[in-house]
């Protein structure tokens, strides 16, 4: 891979800040195959209003489309935050390669939830940028406190 894992992760935070700026729970993802860019989302489930628009949902469908195909078994998903049952289950359903992560969640993700939730095959590599990623969460929710 001529591309780090941080390098890629940096890319997921700078969609966790467009999701941050749209006052959106800051979580972003880019989908990468063959060291290229495929896709990039965050989360968007207040501004379409619409539960299941999560950074991996809205990431794995551009993906797709770019591809042209069903399956992401040779890529690679860069998210921010550890995802939750819901979008591990689209991603055991797209077969995707490998999955590299920020942030754990403790309440919300499916290493909580279910441990063979994920496709056999895909890799999982966690905490990459782990301090950064949990920092804008945190910001985000004591922003909202702050202000309710």
């Amino acid at each position: 891979m001529l591309f780090s894992h941080e390098y890629f992760m940096k890319l997921a935070l700078l969609q966790a800040q467009n999701a941050y700026d749209a006052d959106e729970v800051p979580v972003g993802a880019v989908v990468v195959c063959d060291g290229q860019i495929i896709a990039k989302a965050y989360n968007q489930v207040e501004t379409l209003q619409d539960v299941t628009a999560h950074a991996e949902i809205l990431a794995i469908t551009a993906a797709t489309q770019y591809l042209g195909a069903k399956y992401l078994n040779d890529c690679i998903l860069y998210i921010t935050l550890e995802p939750c049952l819901m979008c591990a289950g689209a991603l055991y359903w797209s077969q995707i390669g490998g999955i590299v992560y920020g942030a754990s969640d403790d309440k919300r993700g499916f290493s909580e939830q279910a441990k063979n939730v994920l496709h056999p095959k895909t890799q999982v590599v966690q905490g990459i940028l782990e301090r950064d990623c949990a920092t804008i969460l945190t910001d985000f929710f004591r922003r909202k406190r702050k202000f309710k």
